[in-house]
């Protein structure tokens, strides 16, 4: 493949909107595919599965094992979602991305999953529902692929644990709604590292520091404790240091692919973190990023103080931000997506219109929208309906 060949990302697709049409029989009369605030409020799903190409590509298995649980189900029907061949396209040249942010070569399939009769259900009982739908048909899923797996596994066939495919089970709403604005997490999710532990490392006390940031993120003990604990823990760290780990951190998977796609479809980008504006600005810098809130790291004589300066960017304060930068855009949060993988991003990302768990702790993805595990942070784009993106020749 040429070096200069560009992914092609649809920016304008009609696909869910089309395949909602399709099915306008089933909807309650008088309502249609624009009718965003109705739809909300039926019990109509989005169904997106992503699973990684394989040697022996699954993907009319997974098919088959998909319509089969529906089959199951006799008040659902499942329409299939097809591309959007006459959608404007964008395209993001692979000479732009390193090779560390290489995107995952994976199969998305996409489906509606609307009930045969028509039904309002309120906000909460569609929420469990969809939580329900996915549980049992990731599990399915899962087990199916690994049967297949092993059915076709030969001699010198290394196995993998097959527990890699994404069930996203959410609103068509979701799907159908424009979104503009994106705030992202920093510490493991733009970036790879939880860059309080690197300091910690460096100044020696590593693991005392790492059990505090775990506890925090799964949500065990306050964010602000959790905080001032680690950076006390910190004082007196040579800003020398603070340059040596700025320049060894490592962008997420995906994480350039993503930014770029979301900037050409029009978003506006940010960067929300309860980590330092210190290496924030970096990370910000290397994605392109349009605006930053993170936490100062004080310093003084070249060496960090560990005094935290106030406010600190918790949960609250994230969610308080984000809304603060929809209202200063003129933009509803209905139209706000918020990924992260801590305890501290579930306020902003309750806030938004979808929130979306990236290789998260397990509190964290059952609380959100969507959870990310199969692709890098290129899942994003899947979460919000866009198909795998596709390779053209230039």
């Amino acid at each position: 493949m040429p070096k200069n060949t560009p992914y092609s990302l649809p920016k304008d697709s009609k696909a869910w909107q089309q395949a909602l049409d399709s099915v306008a029989s089933l909807l309650p009369s008088n309502v249609t595919s624009e009718d965003l605030d109705t739809l909300q409020s039926l019990p109509i799903f989005a169904l997106i599965v992503v699973l990684p190409k394989a040697e022996t590509d699954p993907t009319t298995k997974v098919q088959k094992y998909i319509q089969a649980w529906v089959d199951d189900q006799p008040s659902w029907q499942l329409v299939t979602v097809a591309d959007d061949a006459d959608a404007a396209r964008i395209s993001l040249p692979e000479a732009d991305f390193d090779n560390d942010s290489a995107i995952t070569d994976v199969t998305v399939l996409r489906y509606l999953l609307i009930p045969t009769t028509a039904t309002l259900m309120h906000p909460e009982k569609k929420t469990a529902a969809a939580h329900i739908i996915d549980e049992q048909l990731t599990t399915r899923l899962r087990r199916k692929l690994t049967e297949h797996q092993q059915a076709t596994a030969t001699a010198n066939t290394s196995l993998t644990p097959l527990e890699v495919v994404d069930c996203h089970i959410l609103s068509v709403g979701h799907m159908l709604r424009p979104h503009k604005l994106a705030c992202f997490d920093m510490d493991s999710t733009l970036i790879e590292q939880e860059v309080i532990d690197e300091l910690a490392r460096a100044a020696g006390i590593g693991e005392e520091v790492a059990q505090i940031t775990e506890s925090a993120m799964r949500g065990e003990i306050d964010f602000d404790e959790s905080f001032a604990k680690r950076l006390s823990l910190l004082e007196g760290l040579s800003t020398e240091v603070l340059d040596d780990i700025c320049a060894q951190l490592t962008l997420s998977k995906g994480a350039k692919f993503t930014l770029s796609a979301l900037k050409a479809l029009g978003y506006h980008t940010v960067l929300v973190s309860g980590g330092f504006s210190y290496f924030a600005q970096r990370v910000a810098e290397q994605l392109g990023i349009d605006e930053i809130h993170a936490n100062k790291l004080d310093i003084e004589d070249g060496k960090v103080t560990g005094y935290p300066q106030l406010p600190i960017v918790n949960g609250e304060r994230k969610a308080m931000l984000t809304g603060k930068t929809a209202e200063h855009l003129g933009i509803a949060m209905t139209q706000v997506v918020c990924i992260g993988d801590g305890a501290n991003d579930l306020p902003m990302m309750a806030e938004a219109d979808l929130g979306i768990a990236y290789q998260a702790k397990p509190i964290v993805q059952a609380r959100a929208d969507a959870a990310i595990n199969v692709t890098g942070l290129e899942g994003v784009l899947y979460a919000l309906g866009y198909p795998a993106p596709s390779r053209e020749n230039s």
